[in-house]
C-alpha cells in the first residue's frame, strides 16, 4: 500500500510460504506490480501494494489471503519475507504498544477489505491485458471441490501406477501420463484440480524442495474408474523459456518414476476452473501441451457419463495445438474419440512446408460455430497452457465477437460473471 509519512501502522499483506505452490497466479495478476520472487519465495511489497485485492481469488491455496498488522517502521521488507520458512505471528497488542501505537491506530488499519475491482482505462490508453477476462468463480453446476487437504508440512504418500511416454518426440519433447495411487487414503479431485509433487533432495540453499504444481488429468472417479488414483500429464523439461540448457527438478524427477515408487503428494488445489455438470452444457477447451491436461479429464468424465447413458451432454469443442503432432500428447487416443461426441481441431506450428498454425488461428476458422456458443448461456470456456497462447486466444475470441456483431466486453463480462470464460496459463 502506499504507505504515508504520518501513518503509524499498515495492514501488510503477506504471502504464507508453507502453502504457497509458486503457480505464479498472484504476480501474474497483480496489476501494480507489487509481488515479486526468488527462487524460494514469493513477496509482497509493502510500500507498493494497494490493498485492492485482485490477487486473492485466482490463488488455488489461499497462501496470498495473509495480513498483518504492523508499526510503518517495522514493515516487514522484500528482503525479510525472501528468508521465511513460515508466516511470523501477528504482533500482540502489548507489542504494538511497546512500539508507540495505540488501539485506535490498530483499528484504523484494518478496515474491511474492498471487493476486487476491474481496472478501469480509457479505451487505447492502456495495453489488452487477458488475464482480466478470466473467471475466478466456478460455474453454477460445478461439484464441490475439496482444497488444501493435505500440507507441505503433511504430505500424503502415493504410490506409482503407471508411467509411460504419452507422445511420439525424443527425450527433450517427451510427455509422460504417470498414474498415481493414494491406496485407503481419501484423496478427492475434480476435473480442473491440481496436485502438488515434492520432489525428493535439498535445494541451493540446503531446503526441502517446493512443491510443483501439475494438472489433474484424469476424471473424478479415477484413472481406472473406482479405484482411489489419478493421472498426471508432466513434460521432461531440459531448457528454459529462452532455450539454454537446463534440467527440470521435478519433471524430471517424476518422469523417471518407476511403477513401485511412492510420492509425496500436497493439495488438492483450485475452486475455480472447474468443469459445469448440468445437462446440455457446452464446453470448449483450448489448450497447448500438457495443458490438455484438464481436458483430458473433462472429456473422459464426459465420455463416462455419455457410455452411461445418464446424462445429456451438449457440444464438446477441442482446440489443441503443438509444433508437431509427434509432441502432440495423446495424439493416437484422441484420434479414436467419436465425431458425434466431440469436434477436434488440431493446430500444429512446425509441420514442414507447411504455414504455422496456432490454436487462435483455428478457433477464427471455427468463428460461425463459436459465435453461436459465444451467444449460448450454456456454454463454458477453459484456456490452458503456457502463458504465450493466452492473450492470441483472448484476443481470438474477442475478433470473433466483434466481427459478428456482437459487443465483447459486454459479452466477456457475462462469461466472467458467470464463471464460463477460465484462463489457467503458466
Amino acid at each position: 500500500m502506499d504507505m504515508a509519512v504520518d501513518a503509524a501502522v499498515i495492514r501488510q499483506h503477506l504471502i504464507d510460504p508453507e502453502i504457497c505452490i509458486r503457480c505464479n497466479t498472484c504476480e501474474a495478476t497483480c496489476p501494480v506490480g507489487a509481488i515479486t520472487h526468488d527462487d524460494r519465495n514469493y513477496v509482497v511489497r509493502a510500500d507498493v501494494c494497494n490493498s485492492c485485492m485482485a490477487c486473492i481469488s485466482p490463488c488455488p491455496t489461499g497462501s496470498i489471503d495473509n495480513w498483518r498488522t504492523m508499526p510503518v517502521v517495522r514493515a516487514y521488507s522484500i528482503e525479510e519475507q525472501l528468508t521465511w520458512d513460515e508466516l511470523p505471528a501477528e504482533l500482540t497488542p502489548d507489542q504494538l504498544a511497546a512500539e508507540g501505537v495505540a488501539a485506535d491506530e490498530v483499528a484504523a488499519a484494518a478496515p474491511p477489505m474492498p471487493e476486487p475491482q476491474p481496472a478501469e482505462a480509457e479505451p487505447g490508453t492502456a495495453p489488452f491485458n487477458s488475464a482480466s477476462y478470466g473467471a475466478t468463480r466456478p460455474p453454477w453446476s460445478a461439484a464441490h471441490p475439496y482444497t488444501n487437504l493435505h500440507a507441505p508440512k503433511s504430505p500424503v504418500v502415493a504410490t506409482v501406477t503407471g508411467n509411460f511416454n504419452c507422445t511420439e518426440a525424443g527425450f527433450d519433447s517427451e510427455t509422460h501420463h504417470v498414474v498415481l495411487d493414494f491406496g485407503a487414503m481419501p484423496f478427492p479431485v475434480l476435473e480442473g484440480q491440481s496436485i502438488g509433487i515434492i520432489p525428493p533432495g535439498l535445494d541451493a540453499l540446503g531446503r526441502p524442495h517446493q512443491p510443483r504444481q501439475y494438472s489433474v488429468a484424469s476424471a473424478r472417479n479415477g484413472e481406472r474408474p473406482g479405484y482411489n488414483n489419478l493421472s498426471l500429464t508432466v513434460k521432461r523439461v531440459t531448457e528454459d523459456h529462452q532455450g539454454q540448457p537446463v534440467r527440470g527438478i521435478c519433471s524430471n524427477y517424476v518422469c523417471d518414476l518407476k511403477v513401485g515408487d511412492e510420492v509425496k503428494v500436497v493439495g488438492p488445489f483450485g475452486s475455480s476452473f472447474l468443469m459445469p455438470n448440468h445437462p446440455k452444457s457446452h464446453i470448449v477447451m483450448i489448450c497447448t501441451g500438457t495443458g490438455s491436461a484438464p481436458m483430458r479429464a473433462m472429456t473422459e468424465w464426459r465420455r463416462r457419463l455419455r457410455k452411461s447413458g445418464k446424462f445429456e451432454g451438449g457440444k464438446l469443442m477441442l482446440f489443441f495445438g503443438a509444433r508437431t503432432p509427434q509432441e502432440l500428447p495423446y495424439f493416437g487416443p484422441l484420434q479414436s474419440l467419436p465425431k458425434d461426441f466431440i469436434d477436434i481441431n488440431f493446430a500444429f506450428s512446425r509441420m514442414p512446408g507447411q504455414p504455422k498454425k496456432y490454436v487462435q488461428d483455428r478457433l477464427r476458422e471455427r468463428a460461425a460455430d463459436l459465435v453461436a456458443l459465444l451467444q449460448d448461456g450454456a456454454s463454458h470456456f477453459y484456456v490452458c497452457g503456457l502463458k504465450s497462447m493466452e492473450e492470441g486466444v483472448v484476443l481470438a475470441l474477442r475478433d470473433v465477437a466483434n466481427d459478428a456483431g456482437l459487443h465483447w466486453e459486454s459479452v466477456a463480462a457475462q462469461l466472467k460473471q458467470e464463471g464460463r470464460l477460465h484462463l489457467e496459463t503458466y
